[in-house]
């Protein structure tokens, strides 16, 4: 381990780690990360997707030069500010809608989801909410309460939440690829324990990501969407992590043709600063007034940031990128499944790709040890990417928008390396012990 990172270890409080290898950064540019021992490493995660512009992008740095060099305050808790202001028309203007919409700024997905939570319960006056099986909504008290992930059981949940399993294609649920089953498994809690004239809101991961990077079939968000809105449920899309442009639609709910009344931005948004932003519409977004505000909210900085990166995605035309790139992604991935059995599916939209890792492919048995030492490996040969999934299994790529097809092939021939090292026993369980990751 580097003196930084032992540094780290001393000093820093485990309640905020999440650690998969002794990575230790002093620097970065573009899809690369700087260690403190000057080496370079692909970025194949870009900080869990917030670096959607990858290092030290010009835009932004000048950006945030500027609002920091003649400062409007430091909040629009209690003055409004020319950033924010802009962000907010901006972002109004990229997510179509009805005229009545409203925007609230903060600073994660995390504190934007709770908001969200808390909102649609006193607008409507409908204590429940349905989240998914693996949902991640966030890591505060709130946000946790409507999420349903296996690394969160130790959060309290609330008591009004419905859960309903994820539609998984490649494990499909009662053997139906298109999960229909899940659809009248709702129908017939709606008749039974979970009255529909008691839930507020639908919260939907149009990808879910951190369940395990799964892609949802075509039409069953439409079916199940159109089902909650039949009883007055309003849709939330969280797009945290997908959104923004990175599955090459800047909604991607959009790709489901569901029209979602709430729509919720964070990560990538700020191009690495925090920021998020809810969309919603005015009965749920002005319910009251000083009702989810912290004072950095909507600081001119972090507004600035996320200017430049929507301005630098057009100017760029990062969302084409993202699916011309993903696609040359994914059909990487699967000419390496040809020759790498513990590959068992591949999957994604845009740059939010999964590669699920699996012992047996007939069994579809997760490989949770061997996806912790593939990590561990590729960091060790000069790539950055993390597992995710119920089971830890899935390599979860989310690179900077503006990726290219030459980094791809950079991450993809050293995956192949790690997997071939990893086989050979290359990497032992003390080594990748001291990292719990998921």
């Amino acid at each position: 381990m580097t003196n930084l990172y032992e540094r780290d270890m001393r000093a820093h409080s485990r309640l905020q780690k999440l650690r998969f290898f002794p990575l230790a950064v002093t620097g970065g540019k573009g899809s690369y990360l700087i260690d403190e021992n000057g080496r370079s490493l692909l970025d194949f995660s870009a900080s869990w997707g917030a670096a959607s512009l990858g290092h030290s992008h010009p835009a932004i740095r000048f950006a945030v030069d500027k609002a920091l060099s003649n400062q409007a305050g430091a909040s629009m808790l209690s003055a409004t500010n020319i950033y924010a202001v802009e962000l907010i028309e901006r972002l109004l203007k990229q997510v179509p809608g009805n005229d009545d919409r409203r925007v609230w700024l903060g600073h994660s997905g995390s504190d934007a989801n709770e908001t969200v939570a808390r909102a649609v319960v006193a607008a409507t006056g409908r204590p429940r909410i349905i989240s998914f099986s693996g949902a991640y909504h966030g890591g505060t008290a709130g946000s946790m309460a409507v999420s349903a992930h296996s690394v969160q059981e130790h959060a309290e949940r609330s008591d009004t939440l419905h859960v309903i399993p994820y539609p998984d294609p490649y494990r499909p649920y009662e053997g139906d690829p298109l999960c229909g089953g899940i659809i009248d498994r709702l129908q017939q809690s709606f008749e039974n324990d979970c009255p529909p004239n008691e839930v507020a809101a639908l919260f939907i991961e149009p990808i879910q990501s951190d369940g395990g990077l799964i892609v949802p079939p075509q039409g069953f968000m439409k079916r199940l969407s159109d089902l909650c809105r039949s009883h007055g449920i309003l849709i939330v899309s969280d797009e945290v992590k997908v959104g923004t442009g990175r599955s090459g639609l800047f909604s991607c709910i959009d790709h489901e043709d569901v029209a979602s009344d709430v729509v919720i931005f964070g990560k990538g948004l700020g191009g690495g600063l925090p920021l998020s932003a809810v969309i919603g519409p005015e009965s749920v977004m002005n319910f009251a007034t000083s009702f989810s505000m912290q004072t950095l909210h909507g600081n001119p900085v972090c507004a600035a940031a996320g200017l430049a990166v929507l301005e630098t995605m057009e100017k760029e035309s990062l969302q084409q990128n993202a699916i011309e790139v993903g696609d040359y992604l994914q059909s990487s991935l699967r000419s390496l499944a040809v020759h790498q059995e513990m590959v068992g599916d591949v999957r994604g939209r845009g740059l939010t790709v999964g590669l699920e890792l699996v012992s047996d492919r007939e069994t579809k048995t997760p490989a949770s040890r061997y996806a912790a030492k593939l990590v561990y490996r590729a960091f060790e040969l000069g790539l950055v990417l993390y597992y995710v999934g119920m089971k830890s299994n899935v390599l979860e790529m989310t690179p900077p928008l503006n990726l290219s097809k030459k980094e791809v092939d950079e991450a993809v021939d050293i995956l192949d390396r790690a997997m071939k090292d990893v086989t050979a026993g290359k990497v032992s369980d003390d080594d990748i012990r001291p990292f719990e990751g998921w």
